[in-house]
């Protein structure tokens, strides 16, 4: 991994043969990884351990992976890659409203689920609490009713903490540091998920519906903030 921090990984999937193999891979890079067959064990486990990353499955039994994504997200933010047999579209948009990080579809290469493992962590171990004799963070983004602490990762809205699963606090910061500047969603896809030549554009749908929503609970102002541009795509409007 090339530094010192060991990540805790849970695999949730009913096939001890996919289990195996990616815990292989895994563990080859130093990870230490847990395993679960079915949602309700997931979610036990979920509840008791703060995993660092969580590699779900979609078709579970006992709680399959949308309720399992939701129900971690009731309580936690820890970055979810879904698997699924099926590569449909509307499977990939309800992983990812249900909460998704990412999203694999099988089969695939074991590499190309540690590459995605390893490039979310890097993202999100990027958070050092690096703070200011004020208290505030040395690279922080202030607005209105919105503050990003982009050392920390923490979002406030009228100074309430929101909690947000790293792919919405990426696509945030994104949208702030350019303000005003409109982006598509195929530029959204590319920067924020590093989907350069494929990409479902209702990714980035269903992401901004979820950052409104919780912007929304806190402040309606804050959540007008994450402006459609018709026919474009989005961007961060601040009043001027």
């Amino acid at each position: 991994m090339g530094n010192e921090q060991i990540y805790h990984i849970l695999i949730v999937d009913d096939e001890e043969r996919i289990r195996r193999l990616l815990k292989m891979y895994l563990e080859r890079d130093g990870f230490i990884v847990d395993e679960a067959d079915d949602g309700e064990i997931a979610l036990d486990k979920v509840l008791n351990i703060d995993y660092d990353l969580i590699i779900l499955d979609l078709m579970l039994p006992g709680a399959d992976g949308i309720n399992v994504c939701k129900k971690v997200r009731e309580t936690k933010a820890t970055p979810i890659i879904m698997l699924t047999a099926k590569g449909e579209e509307t499977n990939r948009v309800h992983g990812f409203e249900a909460g998704a990080d990412d999203y694999v579809v099988k089969p695939f290469s074991p590499r190309e689920v540690v590459y995605r493992v390893k490039a979310i962590l890097k993202r999100t171990s990027t958070t050092s609490f690096l703070v200011s004799e004020t208290g505030k963070s040395s690279n922080t983004i202030v607005f209105d009713h919105l503050e990003i602490d982009d050392d920390g990762h923490r979002v406030t809205v009228d100074g309430k903490e929101v909690n947000l699963t790293p792919k919405e606090y990426e696509l945030l910061h994104y949208l702030a540091i350019s303000h005003d500047k409109v982006f598509s969603r195929e530029e959204l896809l590319k920067e924020v998920w590093n989907y350069e030549f494929f990409g479902d554009l209702r990714t980035v749908d269903t992401h901004i519906k979820r950052l409104r929503e919780k912007l929304n609970k806190i402040s309606t102002d804050a959540g007008k903030m994450i402006a459609t541009v018709w026919g474009v795509g989005y961007k961060m409007e601040v009043n001027k």
